[in-house]
Formats: structure tokens, sequence, C-alpha cells
């Protein structure tokens, strides 16, 4: 007969902690170095940070605890001054990807692709009848997404659109956030469905179809 084990003891010897992912107090994210091309300026301050470049100026906000280093001329290293704190890690993270985002987003750009999957599936760009408005563009997305009615998109001034074929379309905008909302706008007029493959897909966005059981 085999010996009965004793729970608590068990409990007593395993070697678990709650604080076991802390370990460390640093940021995977956070401690990676900045590169700062050539044709980009930062200029912090206690609030924010400007970043400049060939496309324009923006600003990311800064917590009161993030500090910045130089380790080279063109290297840029974001620090906090308590790593132990929750908070203070998880905005180390952010901090690090909204800089270098902004980075991006004023020397190259981002650039998401549409694709409309269906029959009849098709989008144009034409004058809106509104007009240019102070952030408004004065044109609108037309899309025919299967439905009895036509469905118009009004198009941002901070947003450009390019149509290579009826069925793509291609956003591109110098802030990362605000091309993805504009992309979810797009999207959420026909998501894509599991049955048929329809829908609007943003960027290498997939679907797995399923299999529908005939009785």
């Amino acid at each position: 007969m085999l010996p009965r084990i004793r729970v608590d003891a068990f409990k007593a010897t395993r070697g678990f902690s709650t604080t076991a992912c802390a370990k460390g107090h640093t940021s995977n994210i956070g401690r990676q170095p900045i590169i700062i091309p050539p044709t980009v300026s930062l200029t912090p301050t206690s609030s924010n940070v400007t970043v400049e470049g060939p496309l324009g100026v923006t600003s990311v906000p800064l917590k009161p605890f993030v500090r910045f280093s130089y380790p080279q001329a063109n290297i840029l290293s974001v620090a906090v001054e308590d790593p132990t704190l929750r908070e203070q890690r998880s905005m180390w993270g952010l901090t690090r990807t909204l800089i270098n985002n902004a980075i991006v987003g004023m020397t190259e750009g981002f650039t998401v692709p549409v694709h409309l999957v269906g029959v009849g599936y098709r989008a144009a760009i034409e004058l809106d009848p509104r007009g240019a408005t102070e952030s408004m563009s004065g044109q609108r997305l037309h899309m025919r997404l299967g439905y009895s009615h036509s469905i118009y998109v009004p198009i941002p001034s901070w947003i450009k659109v390019e149509m290579p074929s009826p069925t793509k379309i291609i956003l591109s905008c110098t802030d990362k956030h605000q091309l993805g909302l504009f992309a979810a706008q797009v999207r959420r007029w026909r998501p894509p469905e599991p049955y048929k493959g329809k829908g609007v897909f943003v960027g290498d966005e997939r679907v797995r179809i399923k299999s529908v059981k005939k009785k």
C-alpha cells in the first residue's frame, strides 16, 4: 500500500511565487534603445517630447517619472525612477513604443491595406457633398458591401487613401493610432465572417472557414 502524502506538507514545499514575473523589475520593451535618424529631432519637456521629422511634427505625453539618457549621439534610452512599481514598469514600455512609433511616423509613415472580399463588393473615392472641414478632407469612401444601400465613410484630413483596384484600399497616415482607428471604422461595416469568408479584411487578417454540418 502506498504511503499517504500530507497535503499541507506538499503546499509548504511548492516553489511558487506570484512575484516571480516581477523578478529583475525591468521592461523588456522599455529597455531597448531607440535609434534616432539624422533627419529627426527630439525636444523633451517635463510633460511631453516633441518629435520633428520630414513628414511633420508630433508630440508624445510623458509621465513625471520617465527619464531619458543618450548613450550615444543618435541613441535614446528610456527609463523610469522606480521600476519596482507596476505602473512605472507598464508606462516604461508604453512610452518607449509611443516614441518609436512617432519617429517612424515622422520619417516613413504607416500604411495598411484593406481588402473587400465578396461578390459585388467594391469601393471608390468621391467628393463629399458636405465639403472640406477642419478635420475632414472633403472626400469619402463609397462602398458596396452586399447591403441594399451604399456605405459612405468620410475621410479625415490626416488619412491618405489610395485605390489601386476597386476591391483594395491603401490607407496611410503618420499616426499609427489614428490609422488603426480609421481602418477599424471601415471594417465594422462588414467584419469578416467565418462561413463564406466574406467581409472587409484589414492588413493580413485571416479567418478560418467553418464547415456547416448538414442534417
